[in-house]
């Protein structure tokens, strides 16, 4: 079995949401306590075994391949002022000389298409692809219990949250087929089913493990939902001739794409630091007794209003 070596990053996107932020700002550098949200991303990956990381960027994304860089001159100032525990800490984020790699993906076309854009840096061999938007908070890293699963079984491998059954119409959804190890065999990607007509309530959150097969598929895709080249689309296709398992995570997922998971975030990765988390709880907890309700103070208005 080949092992897991390489990881995707799809880091093209304009983040519409976090406008005006986002017009100077890409949105994987917004920082959640003290690091940016790739960080927390990377970090995972590296914790799994990930020995390469390929970032699919876009226009306007240099600062993520500055950040993956030696800042020279803050290096030296670090180092002429003695803080060792400053530089400690960037060596130790600091990606090895020529573990990182970045290609551009140069039209706006969707999931399928950035990945499809690494095909060249992954090569013949399986690869994790991880949503940058997406950041994941537990002892033990999502996609490290995707590679012990993978390790397993081999063929593909997703990562599964369980959603309100009523609500599968937001999401992609897998079937739950027999169990294996701390998963499941899939037998079944239906994308935003019906309710009534959903196979389960697991949906697809964000982390993949997958076989070097999907960029064939991916290179003829045709355009599907929004115009784009869907990643569901092409696996798919993948699943009728590899077998398809699932890791149901039981941590925390945030979606740093969304203001509210955003805030969330911040407020749930503060309250895990132990050097902050006692200031932090007390500060929440003086804004909640504090603050008005919205009821008396009416709506917030927005920046268009």
């Amino acid at each position: 079995m080949r092992k897991v070596r390489k990881a995707v990053f799809p880091v093209a996107g304009l983040g519409t949401r976090f406008l005006p932020a986002t017009k100077a700002i890409p949105k994987e550098m917004l920082t959640v306590v003290d690091r940016p949200v790739i960080q927390y991303v990377v970090d995972e990956a590296r914790q799994a075994g990930i020995e390469h990381l390929i970032f699919v960027t876009g226009r306007n994304k240099g600062v993520i391949e500055d950040y993956f860089d030696i800042q020279v001159e803050l290096v030296s100032t670090l180092s002429e002022r003695g803080k060792k525990a400053e530089l400690d800490l960037l060596d130790e984020m600091q990606p090895k000389a020529g573990t990182a790699s970045f290609t551009r993906q140069q039209a706006p076309l969707g999931l399928g298409h950035a990945v499809w854009c690494a095909r060249e840096l992954v090569g013949p061999e399986p690869f994790a692809l991880l949503l940058p938007d997406m950041i994941m908070q537990s002892e033990q890293g999502c996609l490290k219990k995707m590679v012990e699963l993978y390790e397993q079984t081999g063929g593909n491998v997703i990562s599964v949250e369980q959603c309100d059954p009523a609500e599968t119409n937001k999401y992609g959804i897998v079937g739950k087929g027999a169990a294996v190890g701390d998963g499941f065999k899939i037998d079944g990607m239906v994308e935003k089913p019906k309710p009534e007509e959903a196979p389960s309530n697991y949906f697809i959150s964000g982390r993949y493990i997958l076989q070097p097969e999907i960029f064939n598929i991916l290179s003829t895709q045709e355009k599907g939902a929004g115009n784009e080249i869907q990643l569901t689309d092409g696996m798919l296709k993948l699943a009728q001739n590899q077998d398809f398992f699932a890791y149901p995570f039981a941590g925390r997922t945030f979606d740093c794409g969304s203001k509210e998971g955003f805030i969330q975030a911040n407020v749930a990765f503060a309250l895990w630091r132990h050097d902050i988390r006692g200031k932090v709880f007390d500060n929440l907890r003086e804004l909640m007794e504090t603050v008005e309700p919205m009821d008396r103070r009416g709506p917030a208005r927005t920046a268009a209003e």
